[in-house]
């Protein structure tokens, strides 16, 4: 008897929500934000992507004006619009130079416009799971990287998240395989999952490493450990996994269908497809893409980073 296929889930569907909940806040605001997407780079897929993110706000009510610079000009460019007050948000299509340089570009950006989240400052904050950003009064939100919390939100969406457990403890039991460790996305996912409780398998071109929550629960901290290359060999750790979740930028990569178990929840959040067609006979569910979501989440924390300063602004009138 032939196995039914699984459902593929598209990101439009998962992404409404969030649009919904953004266009109402943009509604709500006394003027129309504005969104500034810096290229540097000649990548046509970063073009598209600045392209459809250009549509995607000026759909939900925000002002979007991309900058294309010479790279050598990038650095400039961000300073001018770090100072300039009618810009709320600020994002850079990596990669440019495709180095050390492109991290302190990415640092360069005001943790004030940061839309991404993907200042240090955040990723402090995420790695010791620090919620806010103004302690003790606890007011102004901090940032969670954009493509790892639309991750999350598409996991709450499939049912992968027990909301019958206790918040904080809600994929106890779970095992998640993540193929990308970027600072970008992998490896702030892999602790984001851990801390709430999953089993993290982390795979880079390097090695596998295992994020796990410390036995210290109050504060849902992770840890992290190198695995033994054939004890935890890739073949023996995905068929085990409750989801797989794949990030590599390479259209010649594509995940061994092979090793998916009939019913995995399967990922991919590349902008290169690295699963062939067939793992829809395998999946339970797959999401092929989650470019919508991202972008929905992306200007939801533009919208946090009005907050934060209008609660800054009242702070200093008092």
């Amino acid at each position: 008897m032939s196995r039914p296929a699984g459902r593929t889930i598209l990101a439009s569907t998962i992404a409404k929500p969030y649009q919904e909940e953004v266009i109402n806040a943009v509604n709500r605001l006394s003027f129309r934000p504005t969104l500034v997407g810096l290229l540097a780079n000649d990548d046509p897929a970063a073009k598209m992507y600045a392209n459809w993110t250009g549509k995607t706000c000026e759909s939900l009510g925000f002002t979007y004006k991309l900058i294309e610079v010479n790279k050598n000009e990038l650095e400039t460019s961000l300073i001018k619009a770090n100072k300039d007050d009618s810009v709320n948000g600020i994002m850079v299509y990596f990669p440019v130079f495709g180095d050390k340089q492109d991290q302190y570009l990415q640092q360069l950006i005001s943790p004030e416009k940061d839309v991404e989240g993907l200042n240090f400052l955040y990723y402090h904050n995420l790695y010791h799971n620090v919620r806010f950003l103004d302690p003790p009064h606890n007011q102004q939100k901090s940032l969670i990287p954009c493509t790892s919390l639309a991750m999350v939100k598409i996991l709450e969406y499939l049912g992968v998240y027990n909301n019958i457990l206790h918040y904080g403890n809600r994929l106890y039991g779970k095992k998640v395989l993540i193929v990308n460790r970027s600072e970008i996305v992998g490896r702030p996912l892999a602790a984001m999952l851990a801390n709430d409780g999953a089993t993290v398998y982390s795979v880079d071109i390097n090695n596998i490493q295992q994020f796990t929550r410390g036995d210290n629960l109050s504060e849902h901290r992770h840890i992290v450990k190198d695995l033994d290359p054939e004890e935890y060999a890739l073949e023996k750790i995905a068929p085990q996994c409750d989801v797989i979740i794949t990030g590599v930028p390479s259209d010649s990569y594509k995940f061994p269908v092979d090793l998916v178990s009939y019913g995995t929840i399967v990922i991919n959040f590349s902008s290169s497809k690295n699963f062939d067609d067939d793992v829809k006979e395998r999946a339970g569910l797959y999401v092929p893409s989650i470019g919508k979501v991202t972008i929905a989440i992306l200007l939801r924390n533009l919208l946090r980073l009005i907050d934060n300063k209008q609660i800054r602004e009242k702070v200093v009138e008092q």
